[in-house]
């Protein structure tokens, strides 16, 4: 994969970005979103598939996108699919802070150190070329105001914004609502970004923490009470 074109998670990671604040929005639910939009990125670069609610790889060859690669190998180590809720809520959270240092050292980003209350260090983030960001931007202000099918790529990137709750980000207040009700409805044109956008927002809303309900097959009674073997 070549560097000539930016990446779902990099863009994701700059429409966050506050050019006001050097900030992310939703940092809590972006480093969600980070991982969800990697594995966008591997699907469109034909190395993973989707397989029903599960996550398949299909071409272990690394991209040449050291943080793509990373993911990349996690997926193969598992051995068979796994389900992309799963995946998206598992222990890789600090994906943002990665990414950031990423753009930073793409010479996307610039890192402006600075303190909080006079005391604690800070580091704050400005995009080195604001047109990028805008014409990110405007892909998705093209899609919302046009209704014309966006492309994969941006239509994935429009899903994974909403899921993380950037809509309220980029299209604030009342006059901003049916810019982020259109924003809600462009998931449907990617259906790899739908499935992952859903599960950004299914591990929000604690869906992957609940466990599974075992079979009746797999209970047994033991005592006066019933005892469920999980398998």
């Amino acid at each position: 994969m070549g560097k000539s074109r930016r990446t779902i998670p990099e863009e994701l990671l700059l429409l966050a970005l506050d050019p006001t604040t050097g900030t992310t929005a939703q940092p809590q639910s972006l480093d969600l979103g980070l991982a969800g939009a990697q594995l966008v990125e591997l699907a469109l670069a034909g190395r993973i598939a989707p397989d029903g609610d599960r996550i398949a790889v299909v071409h272990p060859r690394p991209t040449g996108d050291p943080t793509l690669d990373s993911a990349l190998e996690l997926l193969r180590r598992r051995g068979s699919p796994v389900r992309a809720v799963h995946w998206i809520g598992g222990p890789r959270l600090g994906l943002r802070q990665t990414y950031l240092a990423h753009l930073e050292r793409c010479g996307m980003v610039h890192a402006v150190p600075g303190q909080m209350c006079g005391v604690l260090p800070t580091t704050r983030y400005q995009a080195t070329d604001s047109a990028v960001s805008r014409e990110i931007r405007s892909r998705l202000d093209s899609a919302i105001r046009t209704g014309v099918p966006p492309d994969p790529r941006t239509a994935a990137l429009a899903a994974l914004a909403h899921s993380v709750g950037l809509g309220k980000h980029l299209y604030p207040g009342n006059e901003g609502r049916s810019s982020r009700s259109r924003l809600r409805d462009l998931i449907r044109y990617d259906p790899m970004g739908g499935l992952v956008a859903h599960a950004v927002m299914d591990v929000q809303n604690g869906v992957a923490a609940q466990p599974k309900r075992p079979p009746a097959q797999a209970q047994r009674t033991v005592g006066h009470g019933t005892m469920a073997r999980v398998g």
